[in-house]
């Protein structure tokens, strides 16, 4: 939080956590915690004051704790540490390229205009005006078994979504990029089957490390 300058850093447990939707972890600085004194904002549910005075008696929780989502938090922080948080980011940075090298190599658009501005952890995917996206979302769950992201709000319909984060691979990445082709050759769009797979294929082949543990 020091490197990046910020005094509230905030992430729910279902992004690279890989965990189930349930926990909202909030980190916030002494500066943060001053402020937040005189602060006028409305607070019930999520008030500081009522954790830091659990924190003082020893019991961290003022309300009923997940202890289930607690336990694989505990799990899932292992294995980041045992991957390396260095190597962690690395791994989403490959697949976040790998998969645009797909999109790009199938003819298709990144939503994302300006490359400063892609993300490592999901890629929305512009469709043709004449294909509705929610289409392509419904057929990768009910004949793949693949569950894809659905365009939201001002892109309802014309985007989907590619999610690479959490405790994924590549070659896993690599399934599901094969998955999105056949997909989209069902809903019409010509694709050449294959071609997004070699284009991310290319890249991670040259970019995967050997893994430290087994060298």
């Amino acid at each position: 939080m020091d490197e990046w300058g910020v005094d509230v850093a905030l992430t729910g447990s279902q992004k690279a956590l890989s965990l189930p939707t349930g926990l909202g972890i909030v980190c916030a600085s002494p500066k943060a915690l001053e402020a937040s004194k005189s602060a006028k904002s409305v607070r019930v549910f999520f008030d500081w004051n009522d954790y830091l005075k659990f924190y003082k008696l020893g019991t961290f929780w003022p309300y009923t704790p997940s202890i289930q989502l607690l336990y694989g938090l505990r799990a899932a922080l292992d294995l980041i540490f045992e991957e390396g948080l260095d190597n962690v980011i690395a791994r989403h940075t490959r697949m976040g390229k790998a998969t645009r090298l797909a999109v790009e190599a199938w003819g298709l658009k990144n939503c994302t205009q300006k490359e400063e501005w892609y993300s490592d952890t999901v890629t929305a995917v512009l469709v043709p005006p004449y294909i509705d996206s929610a289409e392509i979302v419904k057929r990768a769950w009910k004949r793949y078994n693949m569950s894809l992201g659905l365009g939201l709000n001002k892109v309802a319909g014309k985007v989907f979504r590619i999610g690479h984060l959490g405790n994924l691979n590549e070659l896993q990445l690599l399934g599901c990029l094969a998955g999105v082709e056949m997909i989209l050759k069902d809903v019409g769009y010509p694709v050449k089957l294959g071609s997004g797979v070699a284009a991310a294929c290319a890249y991670l082949q040259n970019n995967i490390p050997m893994i430290p543990s087994r060298i």
